[in-house]
């Protein structure tokens, strides 16, 4: 073991004794000294004494000695092998390890030395060499340590100017011992730190070395001078470059502001007191950069004469740059690399030198970029019309250059910029608009332009760009403080300006907004915007003579939508408007606007039935107001006219109104009211009379018949329907008009006519033929159809027959149920189905059926030769073929599943119309194929579906037509098995406790059928009872 020590002690020492040269590094020479005299020593000892003989002490010493000269070896090697910012990195590090491990061999050579022989020249040497290594002190250069704790914090990823890095560039040269200005061999130190690093896991190193290549790329020792030259031809000495001293050490560019350190270093003032701030923020004295003296005083004195000189040159390269500016932009088409560079050095010159603005402005070169701008702006692109954009706001901040861009036109194209491809563009374009926009006559320049306001709030609600955004609502604030931009701002889509003066303002500002909000196109949600906010203010208007006529042209214009009708109701317009539309006066455009606004109003129903419309708390559909319109039809304008019809129809058509509405309107002799304008020259005269008898046809048919027939009105009707250059509307309303008519068997024919059954059916097929029919809700010609055919179909002529065989109506009928998406159309096409359903009864009866033998003279010869016709399979519901009449029969058109579907509807009248048509399938009881029909009927599933039905609906005429048809199926012997269906018992006991009185009876006779009531036979004893 003692061998193997001494072995490796002697290979230590032969690599650590080298010559002190080789040392880069202070403490590594220091160390490699000790290293030298302890092999001398060493040596000496060994070779006096024998390995076998050490004593115990010794051979513990060399081990000592052994392990820490080894981990030595690794330290220095360090120094010696690594690149030297690795060496500053773990300066500290390495320092404390050397530290440690020589005062441990000084420690091991104490050991050694007292086992050595008294007196012995060996052991002085060694207690010298272990005294001098005890008490050795290895220290971190103040070099070395700044640079050290430097680089440290820059591997927290801290940010640095461009003055910071080039002093820690300084700093760094300095403790490498390379020139500051040796860019090449200081970016190859930074290469081997980047190959020293390729295996390490320290964070701290790797980001040490991003930030030295973030600041070796950034740093230059050369000044920018190229965009200062423009390839053009000058005097020699024209251009000519910046003196070195005119060079700020730390930023490389010419010094503005120069400053003298007491090191006789000159800085530029802002990078020299932004490097002291770093040096203290490190908790450092301050240095200065190129010396790296630590300074006593952080003074800095002007340094008058080199800023005079350099003031002087930069005067002289601004007169050299300016000229060679307005050669290039003066040019046709300049080339663009040229026009950039220009604009380059002029917003340089803008931004560094301002007081040399004038020069700029003088020299031509302002008019020279708008004329660019003006003539080239496609040729340049979005980039470079940014960077004139950017250069022409630099240069605006000179008045008089802000004055001149103006007098040229720069707001246009600064407005044009606005839809320009780069962010870039329209930011300058934006800055430039605001500004001109702190100025209030260019304010309303600029509001005056077309579509800037437009482009500035599409901008400012742009949520995607939140720096544009900002700008444009920075611009659009300035732009709200000019009176004159309330009216295109508000057509822009911005209110606030316009609100705010119609809400706060005085009297004639609230009446000229009022003015302006009655006058302008509003898109829907400005519409709300406004009613929301300033609602009130303008029904406020209302009660002063002088605001009511831009009250209510703004109130008209804002309560064409509908969301506005519940805003308006909700603020109390309804009194305010019919005080101004019944009062005696004479201005008849006040009553046009009062009565136009209110007809708005009350087409949207649900929200204005239980507004009051004046103190007595009258209602707008109370009979006094329905009577006061009536008689207003008489004495106002024409315009007021339709206003007032539409008034009448919307409070008709309310589903909370209607119904009382038309009683009143009936009641007070409207419907002679009406009449004349049914027939008025103006067309919406026109169309909301029909709109308004259609409604009253619905409840007061008969009434309105009886009028229509002493006025001879009746074949109005149909000539309006026939004239197909009537509107869609009149031509609709008239049909429905005519079939909810009651008209008798002779009207039909005297008014309608027999042939008038084809146009309508052929009209009909060609509407469904349409491409949206089966979706359709708002026409109401196919119902107004559908309810004349109805007519037709009651009580069909031979020539109706032929109509219907030949278009197939019962198939149209059938086809309405499946597709159409409108109650009334399902409900009158299933009564068709009904009318002709019970043709058929009336078609069997009279025989037309039947076939017919030859008669007459050669009867008896011809009929040896006659042949009978195949017998044709018989109809299970009517027992007979009806192959010939397949239109009026509902099995042999299948027309029966989608009556049975129809008993699921959500609508009752159209459930109703089902159980009617569906009923005429149940021939009388007394027929022998009574059991037939009823059996076909339990096979389609009309009888388990009326059933069903019947067990869910409440009492009225749905349960009494369900009951009549429940009554009749369980006549059948067969059908007693209903008895088990508790749900059916129950039901009818229901019906028989509660019905009206045909309810109780048919119910008491489908329970005797079911054998539910004591004493019953089973037999019905009322079979002959005919339906109700």
């Amino acid at each position: 073991m003692t061998a193997q020590a001494v072995e490796s002690i002697l290979h230590s020492l032969s690599e650590l004794c080298v010559s002190g040269d080789n040392f880069a590094w202070e403490n590594p020479r220091r160390f490699s000294a000790y290293a030298n005299r302890l092999q001398l020593d060493l040596n000496q000892f060994l070779r006096s004494s024998s390995p076998e003989a050490l004593s115990t002490s010794v051979q513990t010493a060399l081990r000592g000695l052994s392990g820490d000269l080894s981990k030595a070896v690794e330290v220095v090697s360090v120094y010696r092998n690594r690149s030297k910012i690795f060496v500053l990195i773990n300066c500290q590090s390495l320092c404390a390890s050397l530290q440690k491990h020589t005062v441990a061999i000084g420690g091991w050579l104490a050991l050694l030395e007292s086992a050595m022989p008294e007196g012995s020249d060996s052991r002085k040497k060694v207690a010298d060499l272990s005294q001098d290594m005890k008490q050795a002190q290895f220290r971190v250069s103040e070099n070395e340590e700044r640079v050290h704790c430097t680089l440290q914090k820059e591997g927290r990823g801290r940010q640095s100017s461009k003055a910071v890095q080039s002093a820690i560039v300084m700093d760094l040269a300095r403790a490498l011992g390379i020139e500051a200005d040796d860019h090449v061999k200081l970016l190859e130190q930074v290469k081997l730190l980047k190959t020293d690093l390729m295996s390490s896991n320290s964070l701290v190193e790797r980001r040490v070395l991003m930030s030295l290549e973030r600041i070796m790329d950034s740093w230059t020792v050369h000044p920018v001078t190229s965009e200062w030259n423009f390839d053009f031809d000058f005097e020699e000495d024209a251009q000519m470059s910046p003196f070195r001293n005119f060079l700020c050490p730390l930023t490389k560019e010419v010094m503005k502001d120069p400053v003298v350190l007491e090191s006789s270093q000159t800085y530029e003032r802002t990078a020299i007191e932004y490097w002291f701030r770093r040096c203290i923020e490190d908790g450092r004295d301050p240095t200065c950069p190129v010396t790296g003296q630590a300074l006593n005083s952080m003074e800095t004195k002007p340094n008058i004469g080199l800023a005079g000189a350099i003031e002087e040159w930069v005067n002289r390269s601004i007169e050299i740059q300016l000229k060679s500016a307005v050669q290039c932009l003066a040019e046709n088409q300049p080339p663009v690399d040229s026009v950039e560079r220009v604009l380059d050095v002029i917003y340089k010159i803008s931004e560094e030198h301002p007081s040399s603005r004038y020069r700029v402005r003088n020299s031509g070169v302002v008019l020279l970029i708008i004329k660019v701008l003006t003539h080239c702006a496609k040729s340049i692109g979005t980039h470079l019309r940014g960077k004139a954009l950017m250069t022409l706001l630099s240069l605006a901040k000179d008045e008089e250059s802000k004055n001149m861009m103006l007098e040229v036109g720069i707001t246009r194209l600064a407005i044009h910029s606005l839809i320009g491809s780069s962010e870039k563009e329209k930011e300058y374009a934006v800055k430039l608009l605001l500004l001109f926009s702190r100025d209030e006559a260019y304010c309303t320049k600029i509001a005056s332009e077309k579509g800037a306001l437009v482009l500035l709030s599409s901008m400012a609600g742009n949520l995607e760009h939140p720096g544009l955004s900002n700008l444009a609502e920075e611009v659009l604030k300035q732009m709200e403080r000019v009176e004159d931009n309330v009216h295109h701002l508000a057509e822009a889509g911005r209110f606030e300006p316009l609100l705010s003066r119609l809400c706060e303002g005085t009297d004639d500002v609230k009446k000229e907004m009022a003015h302006l909000v009655g006058r302008m196109t509003l898109t829907n949600s400005s519409k709300e915007q406004i009613a929301r906010k300033g609602a009130k203010t303008l029904i406020q208007l209302l009660s002063k003579p002088e605001g009511r006529a831009p009250s209510l042209q703004a109130l008209n214009n804002l309560s064409v939508l509908e969301d506005n009708a519940t805003i308006l109701v909700d603020s109390a317009v309804v009194p305010a408007l019919t005080n101004i539309l019944f009062e005696n006066q004479d201005d008849s455009e006040l009553k046009e606007l009062a009565a136009a606004t209110i007809a708005n109003i009350v087409q949207h129903p649900g929200c204005w039935e239980l507004a009051s419309i004046d103190r007595k708390g009258h209602l707008m559909q109370s009979e006094t107001t329905v009577f006061r319109l009536l008689g207003l039809l008489v004495h106002v304008s024409p315009q007021c006219q339709v206003s007032i019809l539409r008034i009448l129809y919307g409070i008709a058509s309310s589903p909370q109104a209607s119904e009382s509405v038309v009683t009143h309107i009936k009641s007070g002799d409207g419907i002679r009211s009406i009449m004349p304008f049914l027939e008025h020259p103006e067309v919406e005269h026109r169309i909301y009379a029909f709109r308004l008898t259609r409604i009253l046809s619905a409840t007061f048919g008969e009434d309105l018949a009886n009028e229509l027939n002493l006025a001879d009105k009746l074949p109005l009707f149909k000539d309006k329907l026939l004239d197909n250059q009537s509107t869609d509307g009149e031509r609709s309303d008239a049909a429905c008009i005519l079939a909810n008519l009651p008209l008798s068997e002779d009207d039909v024919k005297s008014v309608l006519g027999s042939s008038f059954v084809r146009w309508t059916v052929v009209t009909l097929k060609d509407r469904l033929r349409s491409a949206n029919w089966r979706t359709s809700r708002s026409s109401f010609l196919e119902e107004g159809l559908l309810g004349l055919l109805l007519h037709f179909t009651q009580n069909p002529d031979p020539q109706t027959v032929s109509v219907v065989k030949e278009h197939s109506l019962m198939n149209i009928f059938r086809d309405l149920l499946k597709f159409h998406m409108k109650p009334r159309v399902k409900q009158l096409a299933a009564l068709g189905l009904k009318n002709l359903s019970d043709s058929r009864k009336t078609i069997i009866s009279s025989g037309d059926s039947e076939v017919q033998l030859p008669r007459g003279l050669c009867s008896s010869f011809l009929f040896n030769f006659w042949k009978r016709p195949p017998e044709l399979p018989s109809c299970a519901i009517h027992n007979v073929s009806c192959e010939e009449d397949i239109q009026f029969c509902l099995l042999r058109s299948n027309c029966i599943k989608p009556l049975v579907d129809l008993l699921t509807d959500k609508d009752t009248n159209v459930q109703i119309a089902a159980v009617e048509a569906l009923s005429t399938l149940i021939i009388d009881s007394s027929n022998n194929n009574f059991k037939r029909s009823v059996d076909e009927l339990e096979h389609q599933g009309v009888i388990e579906a009326a059933i069903t039905l019947f067990t869910e609906v409440r009492p009225g005429i749905l349960q009494e037509r369900l009951l009549w048809m429940i009554e009749r199926v369980l006549r059948v012997e067969s059908n007693v098995k209903h008895s088990l269906n508790q749900s059916l018992v129950r039901a009818l006991v229901e019906a028989f406790r509660h019905g009206n009185a045909n309810a109780k009876r048919h119910a008491q006779d489908a329970l005797t059928n079911l054998k539910q009531l004591s004493g019953a036979s089973g037999k019905n004893s009322s079979q002959s009872r005919p339906r109700r």
